[in-house]
């Protein structure tokens, strides 16, 4: 293992040195940095690695050319039992074979990550082989109060320290490495763990670390799976508003493109753009010359072998039958559900600004989408998600309750911006009004309006949405059936 002259506190590193097996390290600033460059250096690592509770992993690749991730770089931190010093490793894919890492992510041990789905992938294709145990920085701080915040922003935050900036379109397979490039590489696992601490303590304190888990364990199984060809169609751009039999073709041509991209390792664009798959879809061709002319291939034509193969999946796709096709989740809700479902959003930003948790994190709009039409495997009814907004959330669409929106009263007596909150019959929920810095409910909120989502007496099976100024309830006339008529007094405020 070289020493590559890394010094984590000034963040100025001497040029590498990245040749020779010699075991030097530099124990400059808070951290040692080594090179890790062939089996034997490599062979060492993972001895000193073996009994280790948790450790810190990052990588970096490039795959604008090819189907599979390119590994070019491995950076594992780890702190020194007896010293407590943390040591980086960079470990070089292009001179020696990383399998063996597949001993380390087979232990027991704790990898730290951060925004580590990619880093997983490229482990499996690369290793054959994930960790048992993660821990993503960046899903445990999205418990903690920050949104999908980058790795530089947390180090900030919590460490108080500003990470190497580096050139997000580097080339990493360039040999040597500049200093640069090592500084950033190192600097992106140096202060995983200290992060990871900080983090912990942050979301033990909330009595969140269980939701932390389940959140990686989604992850790791996620990642976990290989890509599905069948499903390969739904990242076309009219794949849901394809129909009949252009949705069996589409299916097949487009896993018929995934498969052949991963055989030769190229990108899915080089082996057929998605544009000529929408045009097969809607427009199937029945011979070479037909394919050769559909829109998207620009005159190049496909080769004849590849060209009878498309040919064969389009027949494929032909013969599909309904319950064959493996049609893409939907995300779409009745049109008259439209505007409820944003409403629900805010009042959904508003109870993770309260829990100081990632909005993207507790729900998105298909997850609302889901639980409102009632689809089966919903993320918001089980889980610690169920545990914030389940019960909320059924109330609401069994008319049992209602959003309103009205301004409360802050500290010092200052009103605050209107804010979303759940009522059930005539008692707001002050609770829910209580001001995003408060430590309990504030005030008592001036009445505003409501949003009332429950289902109609005629058609239990439909939702519909009513809209109550004080005592008074208000239906849209599209859907009024079924509910107590509409006072016909709007006054001069109309619909809102």
């Amino acid at each position: 293992m070289a020493d590559v002259g890394v010094a984590s506190g000034s963040r100025k590193p001497n040029r590498a040195n990245q040749t020779g097996n010699a075991r030097n390290r530099s124990t400059t600033g808070e951290s040692t940095v080594e090179f890790v460059d062939s089996a034997e250096s490599l062979g060492r690592l993972l001895a000193d690695l073996a009994s280790l509770e948790r450790y810190a992993l990052d990588t970096e690749f490039h795959r604008e050319k090819t189907y599979w991730p390119v590994l070019a770089l491995v950076q594992i931190a780890w702190r020194e039992p007896a010293t407590g010093r943390v040591r980086v490793a960079l470990i070089d894919p292009l001179r020696v074979d990383v399998k063996p890492l597949v001993g380390l992510l087979d232990s027991p041990a704790l990898m730290v990550a951060h925004a580590c789905d990619q880093d997983l992938e490229i482990l499996r294709h690369v290793c054959g082989a994930m960790p048992r145990r993660i821990f993503d920085t960046q899903i445990a701080a999205g418990f903690a109060g920050h949104t999908t915040a980058s790795l530089a922003s947390l180090v900030k935050s919590y460490l108080g320290l500003d990470l190497a900036k580096g050139d997000r379109l580097t080339d990493w397979k360039s040999r040597p490495l500049s200093s640069s490039q090592l500084a950033y590489a190192a600097s992106d696992v140096e202060h995983l763990l200290d992060l990871a601490d900080k983090i912990k303590a942050d979301v033990g304190a909330a009595k969140r670390t269980t939701w932390v888990d389940q959140e990686c364990q989604l992850l790791l199984q996620r990642c976990s799976k290989p890509v599905d060809a069948s499903r390969s169609w739904w990242k076309l751009r009219d794949a849901r508003s394809l129909r009949g039999a252009s949705r069996g073709v589409a299916q097949e041509v487009a896993a018929w493109r995934e498969r052949k991209a991963a055989e030769v390792d190229q990108p899915v664009r080089y082996v057929l753009p998605d544009l000529t798959i929408q045009a097969i879809a809607h427009r199937p061709p029945a011979t070479v010359d037909d394919l050769n002319a559909m829109r998207g291939l620009d005159g190049r034509g496909v080769r004849p072998a590849l060209a009878a193969e498309v040919l064969a999946a389009i027949e494929r796709g032909r013969a599909l039958t309904a319950d064959e096709i493996v049609a893409p989740p939907s995300e779409d809700v009745p049109k008259e559900m439209r505007a409820p479902v944003a409403l629900i959003m805010a009042w959904i930003a508003q109870v993770a600004r309260r829990e100081r948790v990632d909005p993207g994190l507790l729900a998105t709009r298909a997850d609302v989408a889901a639980f409102i039409r009632d689809d089966p495997g919903c993320r918001l009814v089980e889980g610690w998600r169920g545990k914030l907004l389940f019960e909320d959330l059924r109330d609401l669409r069994e008319g049992k309750g209602a959003l309103t929106f009205g301004r409360g009263i802050g500290p010092k007596g200052c009103p605050h911006p209107p804010q979303p909150a759940l009522t059930r019959g005539s008692a707001r929920l002050t609770r829910r009004l209580g001001h995003p810095g408060s430590r309990g409910p504030v005030g008592h909120g001036i009445p505003g309006c409501a949003l009332r989502l429950g289902q109609a007496q005629s058609r239990p099976r439909e939702v519909g949405v009513a809209f109550r100024r004080r005592s008074r309830l208000l239906l849209p006339p599209a859907l009024g059936r079924g509910w107590d008529k509409p006072s016909r007094d709007l006054g001069k405020s109309g619909w809102h």
